[in-house]
């Protein structure tokens, strides 16, 4: 069933008239009127007519035809190119979601458990008289500027090609291409260093020559050996274990960088650093903390907490989302503010986001970029407009902002996302930046469910862009889904119905429950009992999706009945999939079978550092003529 719904003829969309204003900005193509088309398309699913109107349009100001085209009706009968764009199996299509739900909310028992729906969103073109022949290169510039290649698929019609019955389809391809679920291992003991460096880079590990050599070295250990023989496991690594140490190790989660030993030269003098984040960020800040009673919690969490008033504390945190950002500006936007929104949820026992800001830097608007990169205008368009959106929707205002232009930015923007908090000072009469995780809590996997997009977020990030980025790390974010699971968690935390909350980082249910595990010395995560978005998912593409809208959470055995009671009510997504111990191991499993046996010390503390040489070269200043630099008002209004 093919539903679709547009604004009739007397009233306005906003939408469409906002987009008529930039395509005729940007691209100058004679374009006169634009319509866009909302598309709705159900599987093995019909609702009558009442139905359709009260479920999926405003029955004021819009219209709709079911298994009927809108190019055929009097709308806009002048049209000449229509567009339709629809979102790649696997990427989160958050109409789609809300449309299930309305169906659910409408349906309940009496709709199919796994009612497939895809939405799609067709755009009716008309020109001025003259400009209807646009030439292949102006066709591709319009596809480029409505869609994303990376993570959308696109139809074209012409006018002419319409009247010979060429039609957008009526579906939509749905479904993945499954992964292979057996388990691949590799035998780095034998391995040279060729061998090391080209695994490294054709699983996009983004792991050096010496961190592969570091767990190399691991699993020489023969006392390691025994044990993973107790679990029927052998010497040789496998696939799940291989990703999660290089979701661990990664730039991103590390800031290996920061941490590296520096050989430092200034004016021929010789200094070693080690660690510029211990030398000069933390220690800086413990030396405040001496002064300053208020702060709370400092570089132990997923933000910084200190005392705002005797009953309430204030949690800020800010992080960058530039590679997502390069790929698809608004979809890695929207993920980075709804992911610091999250680091705020899982600070302490569990904080609420009340303001976002950002900072953002971009190439100059008018300058062209080399073929395979999005052009700094609409990197910088939809930016903005992904951070807006991701905060607003889900009830958490953009407060303040900046941009900064410069050549630098150009292949790859810098995107800061920051969200401010609050956190009563106690809670249940207990400090409340205080999370406890022991032996024999359970672990918990709360909101969204998980996706192949997402797949290698972290160790994508540490990489340079380039042709060949993975389409996975790219992800859409579900504002709407992490607002239900954001009050809900609230709720529970002043019921007291959990110990230890975190978010899912860049790695997923890896980074969370591996890092929560550090608080217990251990966990056994069940990856086949994980929800996921669809089937087909290997076992280590489950444990290190970043899917969004989702955090992990350590529960007594004596409260799990009543927070999955809650979650039920509150129509979020809660599932046990595992539980938290001592064994001083991360034990993974997937069909009752081990995939996985990782020591909690080697995991969290066997990074080597980098060595790194730095030379201090004193900048050569030169006279700058004002008048002839650019006009940066005039380069973002042209």
């Amino acid at each position: 069933m093919r539903i679709e719904v547009f604004y009739k003829k007397k009233y306005k969309d906003g939408r469409a008239g906002r987009l008529l204003d930039s395509l005729k900005t940007h691209l100058g193509l004679g374009i006169k009127d634009l319509k866009i088309i909302d598309v709705y398309i159900l599987e093995d699913f019909t609702l009558k007519e009442y139905e359709v109107k009260e479920i999926f349009l405003d029955q004021v100001a819009q219209g709709y035809l079911v298994n009927s085209f809108t190019g055929e009706s009097e709308l806009i009968p002048a049209w000449r190119t229509l567009i339709e764009i629809s979102y790649k199996p696997g990427v989160t299509d958050t109409l789609a979601i809300t449309a299930a739900d309305a169906l659910k909310n409408r349906f309940g028992e009496n709709l199919p458990e796994n009612i497939s729906i895809k939405t799609a969103r067709q755009f009716l073109i008309e020109y001025h008289p003259g400009k209807d022949k646009i030439t292949a290169k102006k066709k591709s510039q319009l596809l480029n500027f409505l869609h994303n290649p990376l993570i959308q698929n696109s139809v074209l019609i012409e006018k002419e090609d319409w009247e010979k019955n060429t039609r957008p389809p009526l579906h939509y391809k749905a479904s993945v291409q499954k992964s292979e679920t057996t388990i691949e291992s590799f035998n780095l003991v034998d391995m040279n260093t060729g061998e090391l460096e080209k695994l490294s880079k054709d699983r996009l590990l983004a792991l050096s020559l010496n961190e592969m050599q570091s767990i190399q070295k691991e699993f020489t250990n023969k006392d390691i050996h025994k044990v993973r023989q107790e679990k029927g496991l052998s010497k040789d690594i496998t696939d799940v274990e291989l990703e999660m140490i290089a979701q661990t190790w990664s730039e991103h989660c590390k800031h290996k960088i920061f941490n590296a030993n520096i050989s430092y030269i200034e004016n021929g003098k010789e200094e070693k650093i080690k660690s510029l984040f211990k030398t000069y960020i933390q220690k800086t800040t413990d030396d405040v903390s001496k002064v300053k009673k208020y702060l709370r919690s400092v570089f132990h969490d997923n933000s910084g907490v200190i005392q705002f008033d005797k009953d309430t504390l204030l949690c800020f945190k800010v992080e960058t989302h530039n590679s997502p950002s390069a790929l698809d500006p608004y979809g890695g936007a929207i993920t980075g503010i709804v992911g610091v929104n999250r680091d705020i949820m899982g600070t302490g026992k569990g904080a609420r986001p009340i303001f976002n800001t950002n900072f953002l830097c971009f190439g100059y608007p008018s300058d062209k970029v080399p073929g395979g990169l999005l052009p700094p205008r609409r990197v910088m368009e939809g930016v903005h407009h992904g951070i807006i959106d991701g905060g607003n929707q889900s009830g958490i205002p953009v407060v303040s902002g900046g941009f900064l232009f410069d050549e630098s930015y150009m292949g790859k923007p810098l995107v800061f996302c920051g969200t401010g908090g609050i956190l009563p000072a106690k809670v249940n009469n207990e400090d409340s930046w205080i999370k406890h995780i022991d032996s024999g809590d359970l672990a918990v996997m709360v909101g969204g469910r998980i996706g192949k997009d997402g797949i290698h977020g972290a160790t994508f990030s540490s990489l340079a862009l380039d042709e060949e980025s993975p389409v996975s790390a790219v992800q859409i974010g579900d504002p709407i889904t992490q607002k239900k699971m954001l009050d809900f968690l609230i709720e529970a935390r002043d019921l007291d119905l959990y110990k230890g909350i975190t978010d899912n980082g860049a790695g997923g249910l890896s980074s969370s429950l591996g890092e929560m595990a550090e608080f217990s010395n251990g966990i056994k995560i069940e990856l086949d009992k994980c929800p996921l978005k669809y089937p087909g998912l290997a076992p280590w593409e489950i444990l290190i999706s970043e899917s969004q809208e989702r955090m992990s959470l350590a529960i007594s055995r004596d409260t799990i009945d009543e927070f999955l009671r809650l979650a039920a009510v509150r129509e979020v997504e809660a599932t046990v999939v595992g539980e938290f111990s001592d064994s001083g191991f991360i034990e993974l499993l997937y069909n009752d079978n081990y995939v996985g046996l990782l020591e909690c010390s080697f995991l969290h503390e066997g990074l080597p550092p980098m060595e790194i040489e730095a030379v201090w070269e004193a900048p050569v200043r030169e006279h700058i003529n004002i008048s002839g630099t650019r006009n940066l008002k005039t380069d973002i209004l042209n």
